[in-house]
This record gives structure tokens, C-alpha cells and sequence, in this order.
């Protein structure tokens, strides 16, 4: 980001102190001549001292913590040249201005590729002198309230992303009595923002910053902020005297609520509470952060920490039909219907919305949707359905419920296909269903109809499917298994056979008896005598096998 869209705002302490110089010459009357002929506190100078040659000048700058150097060139011992070097190397944020009474070039060329500020000739002009020195000092004071500001940023951003953990004292230049932490960040950004090009949306940025910073102008506070995420500013506040909460809310109100960076963007907020103790800051800055999930149950610019209390205490979600929406999605995904899927997670967000469920709430019904879901879908025959999905969606990404359901969508897209790829016979599931569902009822008059109905397919795909996975009619089908269950009773029970017929779902005698010679080549009470004759001889084999027609 540009740095002119950093913090304008923030004006750390020391920013406004005197620059320290060091004077250097092997004379002592041009030392005494330069120190006393310029009024250097009006230009926001100290002049710590005179050195008069570059060794004693270094020994110097490191007791002071000199910043601006005003040197000759030509001295004994260690001359301004060298000295220029060894600041380079050793204290390269040192300024350094040549003085030199030599009209030489290679001077002068050498003292550029030292890195020197400016060089000036003997004898010196004062104006000029003057005006290099104040530039040099504007120079070194932006230099240091960036380095501070840097430094507070660096330090914000630590513990807004580590928390307590980060383990850093505040640096000693962030001034204040009380603070607070915002939390902005855009609204719907997956739909607007997430596959904008960087330069386009770099330039929101700056205008969300900028504005920020130009509403706290003339203002009562001061403000540093950092993106903790693309689309996630958190900043904080500092006031240099006592004021009450509804003081500050009206600060942020008409601050914060008036930040527009155009072009119809949204920008909302989470405030935490007032604090003292730049020790809570990481605590503060989490307590924002959780507000901004608050938004999609109020439409305010701004969240308080008060709000949050407010709107969380005693609250109560109805509950979800989960086992329900499975079962449609498992019907909707055989019949490769994907207009009836979408349909399905419209409904599920509908409710969520309508129930004030928020962002991540809802993520986390859907994942206990989505494991049910794919069990249901493996007991049911289908394979190859693990594929690399994403972990819980980024919520300053997905920070809407339109956005979190593109997600859903997306996997609900990527489990169809796997369907349809690796799916063993698509028939293979839905017909292990329906046998289910018939071992269940075999007993009653079940028609293929009300098999159809309860699988939510039409009866002539059902009856087409069954007939394919199994060989059979559902009729033959049902028929096999209800004599198969007959024949067991009449060898393990003294149940008379209309008692047995009644059992199997035969309700009338007649018709079970000529099923059952159909399937079996003898009556009921044929195959009953039979058995008992079995039982009674040496025990061999079914003495019925082979006496079974052959099936269709």
C-alpha cells in the first residue's frame, strides 16, 4: 500500500523533538563560528557538541545519539571522508552535510557516493547553510514519526493476529488515557471483492483508510490502523483525556459511520469496549473481531461490545430438520437433479437466515449435514466420494450468508459429479432402499407404487431399475420372499396355513396356496408333510430340492 495511506492521524511522542547535530572541524574558531552564528533552535536544532577530527566526532555521535552531522572534509587524523564512511557503515540513518574550502570535484563526487546530504563550499553562505539544515531536519522528523508509527503498527498487528501470546510491551511513543479497537471491514466481499484485480482493489483499500484517517481529523482522537486481513482493518483508538462510553460512541458514530470509499461499498464495524490498560489490547482486539458476526442480525454501521452482550444473552436457535434434508438431497442427487439440490440449500439458508443463525453457526449445521450426508450416500453403494474439501470458509472472505452458500453449493456440485464418475450402477443404492423398505412391509399389500412414493421416484423408473438390479418384477420379487418366509414357518411352527398365509401378506388362502405350488410344485400342507417326513428319516438334504419349477 501507498505509503501516504498509513496513518496520518497517529502523531507518536518525540516526533516533534530537536534534531541533534555534531559539529566537526580540526579549528576551533570555524567550530565556535558555526555553532554561534545560526539561531539552530529555531531551524529545531540541538547542538550536542564539536568534535575536531572523525574519531573523536564518532565517539560522540554513539554517546548522543547524534542524527545530523555538519563536517569539513580536509582534517588530520581522520578526515571528513573517512568519517563519512565509517557512518555509512556503522550509523547509515546519520545525516551528514560537507563543508569544504576547496573548489575540488572529486571531492565532492566522492562525498555523493558516501551517501553525504548536501556539500557545501567556504565560506560558508548562512541562508543556504539554513535552508539545507531545515530540510534535512524536515527529513529526519518524517523518517522518525514513520519509524514510530511502523513500530506501533508492527506491534498492533502482533497482537491483533497472536494475542496474548505475541508478548510485546506497547512501544513507549503510543500515547493515551483510554482506547478502544474498531473492527471494519467490507460487507458481501466474495461477491464484490474476491475476484477483483489487485490494483482495483488496493485503491478501495486506500480510500477506506484515508477516509477513516480524514474523518478523526480536528478530532478528539488519534488512530493507528493495520489490515490484519485484505478485507480486515483493525484499529485502534487513543484519547488523550477521560470521556464517558456515550461520548465515544458518538465519536465513533460520526467517524467511523461516514466512512465511504464510493462506488456503493458497505463498510461495517465491531467496537469494543472503552479500556485503560493497553495490556487488554489483545483481548479487545478478539472482542471487535467476534462482533463483526453479529451483522447479519442488525444492519448498523457500528457494533458495540454492549450490543453483543445484548444480543447474545438468553438466545435460543430452533432446531433443524437435518435426517430430512439428507433424504431429499440423497433422492435429488440419483436423480441427478441439480435445480432440486439448489432448491434444497436455498430452503437450509432461508431458515438459517429467518432463525438469525449466524455465519458460523450455520457452517457448522451444514458440516453435520454434509457427514450424515455422505454416510447415507456410502451405505447406499456409492465409492470415491472423499475428495479434498476446504476447511471452514474464511469469515472476513465469506461474510455473508449468500457467500457462505456458494460454498455449499460448490460442494454439493463436487459431490454430484463424484457421483456420477464413481458411482458404482446408479440404480445399485435406490433398489437397496427399496428392499429395505420392503423387508419392512412385506407383511402388508405393498404395490410398486407406494415403493415408487416413498423413494420419491416415478413408479415406471422404479419398476425399470428394480427389474434391472435384481432380474426380477417386483411382484416375482415380492412373491419369492413372501414363500421363502412360508416355507420357513411351516417346517418351524405348528401355525395352521392360514394363519401362515395371513403372516407372509397373503390375505386370501386361496390365492397364497396357488403362489405357493407355483413357486414350489406342491401345496402348502404337501410341503409341510414332506418335512416332517425328512426330519423323521436319516436327516439328509432338502428332500424339496430340485422339486421347485425353474424360475422366470
Amino acid at each position: 500500500m501507498n505509503p501516504e495511506f498509513r496513518n496520518p492521524s497517529i502523531d507518536p511522542a518525540g516526533a516533534g523533538k530537536r534534531v541533534k547535530m555534531l559539529i566537526v572541524d580540526d579549528e576551533a574558531v570555524i567550530c565556535e563560528g558555526l555553532r554561534y552564528t545560526i539561531d539552530w533552535t529555531k531551524l529545531g536544532v540541538e547542538v550536542v557538541g564539536e568534535a575536531y577530527d572523525g574519531k573523536e566526532a564518532l565517539a560522540l555521535i554513539e554517546e548522543h545519539g547524534v542524527q545530523l552531522v555538519l563536517s569539513d572534509i580536509r582534517m588530520d587524523g581522520m578526515d571528513g571522508l573517512e568519517l563519512a564512511k565509517q557512518l555509512r557503515q556503522r550509523h547509515p540513518a546519520v545525516q551528514v552535510v560537507m563543508i569544504s574550502g576547496y573548489e575540488d570535484f572529486e571531492y565532492a563526487r566522492q562525498a555523493i557516493r558516501l551517501g553525504v546530504g548536501d556539500y557545501l563550499l567556504k565560506p560558508v553562505d548562512i541562508e543556504e547553510l539554513s535552508a539545507v539544515v531545515n530540510k534535512i531536519v524536515a527529513g529526519i522528523r518524517s523518517a522518525d514519526k514513520e519509524e514510530k508509527a511502523r513500530e506501533i503498527e508492527l506491534w498492533l498487528s502482533g497482537m491483533a493476529r497472536h494475542g496474548s501470546a505475541y508478548g510485546k510491551e506497547p512501544p513507549p511513543s503510543l500515547d493515551g488515557v483510554q482506547f478502544r479497537i474498531v473492527a471494519t471491514q467490507l460487507a458481501d466481499f466474495h461477491e464484490r471483492f474476491a475476484d477483483m484485480e489487485a490494483d482495483r482493489y488496493e485503491t478501495i483499500q486506500e480510500a477506506w483508510l484515508l477516509g477513516l484517517n480524514r474523518n478523526l481529523e480536528g478530532g478528539p482522537l488519534r488512530a493507528v490502523s493495520v489490515f490484519d486481513h485484505e478485507n480486515l482493518l483493525i484499529t485502534l483508538l487513543a484519547s488523550a483525556e477521560r470521556a464517558e462510553p456515550d461520548a465515544w460512541d458518538e465519536w465513533l458514530a460520526s467517524t467511523l459511520g461516514s466512512v465511504d470509499p464510493g462506488a456503493g461499498v458497505r463498510i461495517y464495524g465491531g467496537a469494543s469496549a472503552v479500556y485503560e490498560d493497553l495490556g487488554e489490547t489483545a483481548e479487545r482486539c478478539a472482542e471487535a473481531v467476534r462482533l463483526l458476526a453479529l451483522h447479519v442480525l442488525d444492519g448498523r454501521r457500528i457494533l458495540t461490545a454492549d450490543y453483543g452482550v445484548a444480543a447474545m444473552s438468553g438466545r435460543a436457535l430452533p432446531g433443524f430438520d437435518i435426517t430430512e434434508t439428507v433424504q431429499g438431497l440423497v433422492s435429488a442427487f440419483f436423480k441427478q437433479d441439480r435445480e432440486e439440490v439448489r432448491r434444497t440449500v436455498e430452503d437450509l439458508f432461508r431458515f438459517c437466515r429467518e432463525s438469525g443463525y449466524l455465519l458460523p453457526e450455520v457452517w457448522n449445521l451444514y458440516e453435520e449435514l454434509f457427514a450424515l450426508l455422505r454416510q447415507r450416500l456410502r451405505k447406499s453403494g456409492m465409492t470415491g466420494l472423499d475428495y479434498a474439501r476446504r476447511g471452514q470458509p474464511d469469515p472476513n472472505i465469506f461474510n455473508s450468508y449468500a457467500g457462505l452458500e456458494t460454498v455449499v453449493l460448490e460442494d454439493m456440485e463436487e459431490l454430484q459429479r463424484l457421483i456420477d464418475q464413481n458411482g458404482i450402477d446408479k440404480s445399485y443404492w435406490i433398489v437397496e432402499k427399496a428392499k429395505r423398505f420392503i423387508i419392512d412391509r412385506y407383511r402388508t399389500d405393498l404395490k410398486a407404487s407406494e415403493v415408487a412414493a416413498w423413494l420419491k421416484i416415478t413408479p415406471s423408473y422404479f419398476s425399470y431399475i428394480f427389474k434391472q438390479s435384481t432380474g426380477k418384477g417386483f411382484t416375482e420379487y415380492m412373491n419369492e420372499m413372501r414363500i421363502d418366509q412360508a416355507k420357513n414357518l411351516l417346517a418351524t411352527t405348528q401355525d395352521k396355513v392360514f394363519e401362515i398365509a395371513d403372516k407372509v401378506g397373503y390375505k386370501e388362502y386361496k390365492y397364497f396356496v396357488s403362489v405357493f405350488k407355483t413357486y414350489t410344485g406342491m401345496t402348502p400342507k404337501e410341503y409341510r408333510g414332506l418335512r416332517v417326513c425328512k426330519e423323521a428319516s436319516e436327516g439328509g438334504g432338502d428332500m424339496t430340492a430340485g422339486m421347485e419349477p425353474a424360475k422366470d
